[in-house]
């Protein structure tokens, strides 16, 4: 027979070391006692010691009796015909039991109370909806269900687009197509002070364009004025949104588009695009004129200075020739003779070495000797003289009538003395 059938007496545990177990002579319930607890009623091995696992009822039937201790439980009923409570057991706590599910739900109350703020968050801190503070990034505590941590993120670049048609100063309508990049800059001012700061800033932005677009024509709108627009909506729209302390910093403003209505765009294109040839004609003529003026004044200050260097010139000759004439005038009063004689030599070799004519005076056995002194004079030259010479022909010879003289001299000289070869004109 197995050892876990019905039946039998002899059932042997397997975990057991051979014992069997029984009852006690004396284990039997004695009902004779009377209100006796069950003293000879526990059950016990008599062979070997009992080395199976736990008892599960047993180990729970323990941990039964521990609660009930901590919790100020009674002790064991009575046994048998025997009523009544044991004699050692404790009244039962009834703070107990309510006091420790208090402490269970405490702990998880605080455990929840932790979280995490990111690197590009601010925390805004509200205890029963009044402003506490602000947490920075990291692990941070705060008592749920008694202060509301609101995450904003400071880093992200936030956008806005508009596209809208309104009216410009010369009463025409035109299409303008929008968009504004930002950023938190205060994250109480964010979360406190505006319900919605999406839809604050989409309203504020069609405010400060309209304004803006409302005060401008439409040809500076459709052409060179879109940069001064898109400067002066972003400064009048940071101001709208420091106003209302929205707690918003502007990064760009962006007039992606400026554009006619439908029915009316292609005139407008013609009117752009003859602007845009009178700009171009404007500016190539301007472009001449700066080429022109810089150079004509500078022609007249060459001319200018020319002028005054040929000043300053002939003013240090004049200088010069007062300052030699002064020069002479004190050496001829110191030996007038000498003077004289070297002021005539010089001014007849001036004169003669200027000119291709040559005078002599001969006697009349002496033979005639000419030397071409107007040509070896013109050949010591430079090129230049001597190209400028060689086309008069008749410089270059001796003038027939002063042969005729000098023939005529020879022949009435006949008896003049030789020793005179040269004489001086002017003396």
């Amino acid at each position: 027979m197995a050892w876990n059938e019905p039946g039998g007496g002899n059932q042997h545990d397997p975990w057991s070391g051979g014992g069997r177990r029984g009852n006690n002579s004396g284990g039997d319930r004695g009902g004779n006692n009377g209100g006796g607890n069950n003293g000879g009623g526990n059950n016990g091995n008599n062979g070997g010691n009992n080395q199976g696992p736990p008892d599960l009822d047993e180990a729970l039937k323990k941990f039964q009796d521990k609660l009930n201790g901590m919790l100020g439980g009674g002790g064991k009923k009575s046994g048998g015909g025997g009523s009544g409570k044991s004699g050692g057991g404790k009244p039962r706590n009834s703070l107990a039991l309510p006091g420790l599910l208090v402490i269970v739900a405490l702990a998880i109350w605080a455990a929840s109370g932790f979280y995490l703020v990111d690197q590009s968050e601010r925390g805004v801190v509200l205890r029963f909806g009044e402003y506490q503070g602000i947490v920075e990034p990291g692990l941070q505590w705060n008592p749920p269900l008694i202060d509301d941590v609101r995450m904003v993120n400071v880093t992200r670049v936030r956008s806005v687009s508009q596209t809208q048609s309104m009216l410009t100063r010369d009463e025409n309508i035109v299409e303008v197509e929008i968009s504004a990049q930002y950023q938190v800059a205060n994250p109480r001012d964010f979360v406190l002070n505006v319900r919605d700061p999406a839809l604050s800033i989409e309203n504020a932005l069609d405010s400060a364009l309209r304004h803006v677009v409302g005060g401008t024509d439409m040809i500076d709108i459709l052409t060179s004025g879109r940069e001064i627009l898109g400067s002066s909506v972003a400064s009048r729209l940071q101001t709208y949104l420091d106003a209302y302390g929205a707690g918003i910093r502007l990064q760009t403003i962006n007039i992606e588009s400026t554009s006619a209505p439908a029915p009316v765009i292609d005139a407008f294109d013609d009117v752009i695009r003859a602007r845009e040839d009178r700009q171009r004609t404007i500016n190539e003529g301007m472009a001449y004129a700066n080429a022109i003026i810089p150079a004509a004044q500078g022609q007249a200050q060459r001319v200018v200075e020319q002028g005054q260097g040929y000043r300053e010139s002939v003013v240090a000759e004049a200088q010069g020739q007062a300052n030699r004439f002064n020069a002479l005038l004190t050496e001829y009063r110191n030996a007038p003779e000498i003077m004289r004689e070297r002021m005539y030599l010089d001014a007849i070799e001036e004169v003669f070495g200027s000119t291709p004519k040559v005078l002599l005076d001969v006697s009349e056995n002496a033979p005639l000797m000419y030397l071409p002194l107007d040509q070896m004079r013109g050949n010591s030259g430079d090129s230049s003289s001597t190209s400028s010479n060689s086309g008069d022909s008749s410089s270059d010879a001796i003038d027939p009538r002063v042969l005729e003289s000098l023939r005529g001299n020879q022949s009435s000289s006949s008896s003049s003395s030789s020793n005179n070869p040269i004489r001086r004109e002017g003396r």
